[in-house]
Parts: structure tokens; C-alpha cells; sequence
């Protein structure tokens, strides 16, 4: 019987290890320093530049499309690069003064007066571009209808055809910028998840 008395024995040892270090431990997760601070957003009506890196699922009553999104926005300029889950590339769209282009990653290329032109081709359904920036941060233009929520956040935007709900945000502060968001119109469905926001001057 000596080996399973050592096995015994061995147990209860570690048991009592564990017994005995388990608040040392739980101590020193409780010392670690508090999580970093959400940073501080400017009101929302003077955002006008940012990068947002995020994923975007589209949906219609025939298809569906799912990617990952890079989106820059400068003022009148628009870049906005599709990946797949894997991170290969499917499509980059610039827009600016100077139009709108499209390249695919089978190399066709196409050309807009703007991106909402181009949105079609991208995205396979005709998207709001123009206004998007705006919405995305939860803006408002002058003919939207806007609701907010307890801390005075946007809940829902109507604007244009299209409903807007801001579904999560960043923190739980006033300035918090939304990181899951679901536009509609009719049929068609856009959820946008925000994994980062960066916002320029």
C-alpha cells in the first residue's frame, strides 16, 4: 500500500499549497494597477477626421456579405479598405474632390463622381457614404431625427430613409463614441463593430 499513501499524502499537500496560496494570489491580481483610462472624446459635433478598424456584415433578402473594414475619413476624403476574416484584401474605395475609385483584388478598377456612386460595385447594394461619417459618430445633420439614451448618447438616428441604432459604446461616459451600430433601410441591413477608433485634428 505505500504508493498509494504517498499518492494520498501528495494530494493533500498540494491542497494545502493551493488553500494556502490562493489569497497571495487573488492579493496580488487586487495590486495590479487600475485598467488604463478611456480616453477623452471631443463633442461629437467637431469630429471631423478619424480612422476606425472594424468588421461590417451586410445583408439583403438575397445575400450577405461579411469583412473586415479600415475606414480613414479627412474632411471631403474617404479611404476605405475590405479584407477578409483572414485578412486577405477584396477591395479599396478613395474618394475625394477628385472623385471616387475602385479597385477590386482581381485588379478592375472603377471610377464615380463620389463614393456612393462606387457602393454598388463594393459593397453589392447602394450605402449612404456621404452621410455615414457623420452617423457613425453620432452625428445628426439638420433634418435627422435623433434619440438619445439616459446619459444623453444617441440611441437612434431617422435620416434619410434610414435608421440608425447605436447599439454599444466605448464606455459608459457621455462622450463615448458607439462601437456596434445597425443602419436599415427596408430590406437591407449594415452592422458595423468598431474594434478601434482613432480620431485626428
Amino acid at each position: 500500500m505505500p504508493r498509494p499513501i504517498r499518492r494520498r499524502i501528495g494530494a493533500r499537500v498540494l491542497f494545502s499549497w493551493l488553500a494556502a496560496a490562493l489569497p497571495l494570489l487573488l492579493a496580488a491580481c487586487a495590486s495590479v494597477g487600475p485598467r488604463e483610462e478611456a480616453p477623452l472624446r471631443p463633442p461629437r459635433e467637431s469630429i471631423r477626421a478619424f480612422v476606425l478598424e472594424g468588421r461590417v456584415a451586410l445583408r439583403d433578402a438575397t445575400r450577405s456579405l461579411n469583412a473586415n473594414v479600415s475606414w480613414g475619413h479627412l474632411g471631403a476624403s474617404d479611404e476605405i479598405l475590405l479584407t477578409t476574416p483572414l485578412g486577405q484584401g477584396v477591395a479599396s474605395l478613395v474618394g475625394d474632390a477628385g472623385g471616387a475609385r475602385l479597385e477590386t483584388a482581381d485588379g478592375r478598377r472603377y471610377t464615380a463622381a463620389d463614393v456612393e456612386g462606387l457602393s454598388q460595385e463594393l459593397f453589392g447594394a447602394r450605402l449612404p457614404l456621404r452621410d455615414m461619417p457623420s452617423w457613425v459618430v453620432g452625428q445628426a445633420s439638420a433634418v435627422g431625427r435623433m434619440t438619445s439614451d439616459t446619459l444623453g448618447r444617441p440611441a437612434r438616428l431617422q435620416e434619410q430613409g434610414w435608421t440608425i441604432d447605436y447599439l454599444d459604446y466605448e464606455h459608459a461616459r457621455p462622450d463615448a463614441l458607439p462601437v456596434l451600430l445597425e443602419l436599415r433601410r427596408g430590406d437591407l441591413h449594415l452592422r458595423l463593430k468598431v474594434d478601434a477608433w482613432s480620431l485626428a485634428q
